[in-house]
């Protein structure tokens, strides 16, 4: 079986590492993980899980096909059929199995959802009716509709392993960035922190537009001067001190 040379590979970080100027600590965060981490790949001893490809190959400038080989390529450089080959084998060998994503699992939670981003829709419309249609009434649904979007349909069910070996406060999934400073993800807390960010959309989605319109039709003075704190309120202590909370709780 081809493995990747942990003491070349590390070399290859910590030279790429310097000439971008980071230190590892620098390097840690952008990615969020820890420090050791970083130190424990550059000295050979644990090499970075998959996931970490990708961004790590980015913060360093260079291509992973230039990481997994651990050296840099001219521009117009064509690769040897088994330089090809080699790359290949390192992938295959180097790569986990894809993790499962949220909308593979069965339930109700995508038909509630898409229930309550119609609700959502409809309160917009309704009082909207009257030219009232203002950035505290659409932004909270949008904003639940967005988040609700990736953690119903496609947050990964469980996250890599090396989230339990390091304290990581944040998730890098593709473009989707999650980070919470203070708090330690795993897979401990990660399905309580799904949960809480689902409820919370489901639950913005369906009640705000009814919250918007109550206020702003019953209590129009207090409603102008509160409302954007209102909305403040709902989003962020809504969302962001439960997703906290829970992460806390099962860290």
């Amino acid at each position: 079986m081809y493995e990747l040379d942990k003491k070349k590979f590390g070399g290859f970080v910590s030279q790429l590492r310097r000439e971008q100027g980071l230190t590892q600590k620098e390097l840690a965060e952008g990615l969020y993980i820890s420090d050791k981490a970083v130190s424990k790949w550059e000295t050979g001893v644990s090499i970075p899980d998959t996931a970490l490809l990708m961004p790590l190959a980015q913060r360093l400038g260079v291509s992973v096909t230039e990481l997994l080989t651990c050296q840099r390529m001219a521009t117009k450089e064509s690769m040897q059929p088994e330089e090809v080959e080699s790359v290949v084998k390192t992938a295959i060998t180097y790569a986990q199995q894809r993790p499962q994503r949220a909308y593979q699992q069965k339930g109700l939670r995508m038909i509630l959802y898409v229930f309550c981003l119609l609700l959502g829709g409809i309160g917009i419309w309704f009082f909207g009716q009257d030219g009232g249609v203002v950035d505290e009434l659409r932004t909270p649904v949008l904003l639940a509709g967005l988040l609700g979007a990736y953690f119903v349909f496609f947050a990964p069910l469980q996250l890599p392993a090396y989230y339990d070996r390091n304290r990581i406060g944040g998730v890098l999934d593709g473009p989707v960035r999650i980070h919470l400073p203070g708090v330690s993800i795993n897979n401990r807390n990660w399905p309580y922190m799904v949960r809480v960010v689902w409820v919370w959309a489901c639950a913005t989605m369906a009640v705000w537009p009814l919250v918007f319109g109550l206020g702003r039709d019953w209590i129009p003075d207090l409603w102008q001067e509160a409302g954007n704190y209102v909305m403040l309120a709902a989003v962020f202590g809504g969302l962001f001190v439960p997703l906290v909370i829970a992460a806390k709780r099962h860290e």
